[in-house]
């Protein structure tokens, strides 16, 4: 996708990485680094060093050492691409895959087999490192995977108009309606007793 039709994102005033996991799934994961400020869209990666931070946490760092040029323009083009697809796999619209498909060219991982003494064998996938496209690969793979196999009636967006996180709602009763209890779903608590204290008040005769 490119980068023009990126929504407009502003950076916090005083910038750290802070990543949340919210989604229980690594592409929603993605999706979420852009979530709704107070000031409008926040987004938490502004640099290359961010993402690599990200897919680190995340569990998806293909690459060893200092992140390539370029790394940030590409992740988050990558992930508008897969955040058009979420909503366009949601509501049923046709995909329009081809620039997942160009993310998931970059291609060159294999499989490697590794013997740990007194442990047998272990197999692992093995990834190039040498540009953008190869570092972001494992999460385009885990994009396509989501689209592939996910249960899109289990994937939505929090209740809250606030908000703009995504999740797999994940539980066993599949009622989850937040992108989490401590944010979201405690301020709509708060909200609906004070509304409801409001109500009680102005029922009152005077």
């Amino acid at each position: 996708m490119n980068a023009a039709h990126a929504p407009e994102v502003h950076a916090s005033e005083a910038h750290a990485p802070e990543f949340r996991q919210l989604g229980d799934h690594v592409a929603l994961d993605m999706i979420n680094t852009v979530e709704q400020g107070g000031a409008g869209p926040l987004d938490r990666w502004q640099s290359d060093a961010d993402v690599s931070a990200w897919l680190a946490l995340s569990g998806l760092a293909a690459g060893q050492g200092a992140a390539p040029a370029g790394l940030l323009e590409s992740a988050r083009s990558l992930r508008e691409t897969v955040r058009e697809l979420v909503v366009q796999r949601k509501s049923g619209a046709p995909l329009a895959l081809s620039e997942l498909n160009r993310a998931l060219a970059a291609g060159g991982s294999h499989l490697e087999l590794s013997e740990t003494q007194g442990a047998g064998l272990s197999l692992a996938r093995r990834y190039p490192s040498k540009t953008p496209a190869q570092w972001l690969l494992p999460v385009a793979e885990a994009a396509a995977d989501l689209l592939v196999n996910g249960e899109f009636g289990l994937v939505r967006k929090c209740e809250s108009e606030a908000c703009s996180l995504w999740f797999y709602d994940r539980t066993r009763s599949h009622k989850r309606r937040w992108c989490s209890m401590a944010l979201c779903g405690n301020r709509h608590k708060v909200a609906a007793f004070r509304q409801r204290e409001a109500a009680d008040a102005n029922a009152k005769p005077r």
